[in-house]
């Protein structure tokens, strides 16, 4: 996914493939590190492991952009 504005592939829906870290790194606009931080922490989109590689559900990363929304609005 190499976009000017990563923001875009939420908007407009997500690849139609299982996501890679790095995916999700440029989705969201923080390093890699970071996505690994929240899982181990669990804090960030469910992620999964199919042998030795990471990887995430797009519906699962939806769902994760979702709450995040709801959460930020219950909040204010």
């Amino acid at each position: 996914m190499r976009e000017t504005d990563s923001r875009a592939a939420l908007r407009r829906g997500l690849p139609d493939r299982y996501l890679t870290p790095d995916d999700i790194a440029e989705i969201f606009g923080v390093p890699v590190e970071t996505v690994y931080q929240w899982r181990k922490k669990r804090t960030g989109p469910r992620g999964f492991r199919i042998g030795k590689h990471l990887r995430y559900d797009p519906v699962d990363v939806r769902a994760y952009v979702e709450q995040r929304k709801h959460a930020e609005t219950a909040v204010a």
